[in-house]
């Protein structure tokens, strides 16, 4: 019998492999990505470049020679035309220059911006990274029971106190968490000092920046988990293994947790999308040395390669995420991953 089994080409099993439905999806996906990206990068430089004043003069300030001035401005690139200062930029960009700081220029240092942020790159990565450990397990739990009591009076509580604590801005509610832990109970510090050894060194530099995180994103993502374990439980194929005598808690983990998985990923993924821009607000109220501050001192000081580089930088951590929940989500709903076969 085996005599008569052929061997699949590998060019067969390549072309089965290119045309699989994840596949194809995770290339177009990539692709559009990148062409975004692309988009994303020419009116980030665009942008700096249209800043009103001449940005070079105002860096150098009384320093402004016409020499000094027409050397920075060689250095910068900002002597080209718009796409050629562009094309060189984000190619270099790509290739992990992201160029000299311009205020470092002006006060005749040298001094890399990839360098300068990869401190407080790391720093706003654990502060995002901590809050993702604590937000996902919590609101899986959290939408579950509420899901699973849905309409009582412990559903309607949570509910209402989510909504209250999903509509203050970010500022507001850190503010009132300053008052409580710091002017009242004098438990914790107001800002997040963090030292040479960074934010794992002094835990509670962290505690009140992912609190303030915690409580706008829990309401947005529990309530969309919420939705979708009622969503499940209502379908058929829960009634049946309900009345096959399965455990009320296998059903509720194989079945109605799981298939509303796709609506609590695409939360998540929205609240990882928030936490690139609305970590910079939780930054500058709790002078956290993260990326967001940096970004915001780096405005201040018309610093034209450092906002351009933590532009480009946030862009793409978007644009990744994106990519990254589309992909999961797929993989958890089996007709997306069957369609177009």
């Amino acid at each position: 019998m085996s005599a008569f089994l052929v061997e699949r080409p590998p060019t067969s099993r390549f072309r089965a492999f290119r045309r699989h439905p994840v596949v194809r999806f995770l290339v177009t996906r990539v692709l559009a990505g990148l062409g975004t990206l692309v988009i994303v990068s020419f009116v980030i430089y665009a942008a700096t470049r249209a800043l009103p004043g001449d940005a070079v003069e105002i860096i150098l300030g009384r320093n402004a020679t016409p020499e000094l001035v027409a050397e920075l401005r060689s250095r910068l690139g900002l002597d080209q035309s718009l796409l050629e200062g562009w094309w060189n930029w984000f190619t270099a960009a790509l290739a992990g220059d992201l160029g000299v700081s311009t205020a470092a220029l002006a006060q005749g240092n040298t001094v890399y911006v990839a360098d300068q942020i990869a401190g407080p790159l790391t720093n706003s990565l654990i502060l995002a990274v901590t809050t993702l450990v604590i937000l996902i397990p919590l609101c899986l739990a959290l939408g579950t029971w509420m899901g699973l009591r849905a309409g009582r009076l412990g559903d309607r509580v949570a509910s209402q106190t989510m909504l209250v604590l999903g509509s203050l801005p970010e500022f507001v509610l850190g503010t009132f968490l300053i008052a409580i832990f710091f002017a009242w109970l004098h438990v914790l510090p107001p800002l997040a000092m963090v030292g040479p050894a960074g934010p794992l060194a002094d835990p509670s530099a962290l505690i009140l920046p992912i609190l303030t995180l915690l409580g706008v994103l829990v309401a947005f993502v529990a309530r969309q988990i919420r939705a979708g374990v009622i969503e499940s439980l209502r379908q058929e194929y829960v009634t049946m293994a309900r009345l096959s005598g399965i455990r009320e808690g296998r059903v509720v983990r194989a079945y109605a947790l799981r298939n509303s998985l796709a609506p609590g990923v695409q939360a998540i993924a929205q609240s990882m999308q928030y936490l690139v821009g609305g970590i910079i607000v939780v930054e500058a109220l709790f002078a956290y040395p993260g990326i967001g501050q940096t970004l915001v001192n780096a405005i201040s000081l018309r610093d034209i390669a450092l906002v351009q580089a933590i532009a480009l930088i946030l862009a793409a951590t978007y644009i990744i995420i994106n990519i990254l929940a589309d992909l999961l989500v797929m993989l958890l709903v089996p007709t997306l991953r069957t369609a177009g076969r």
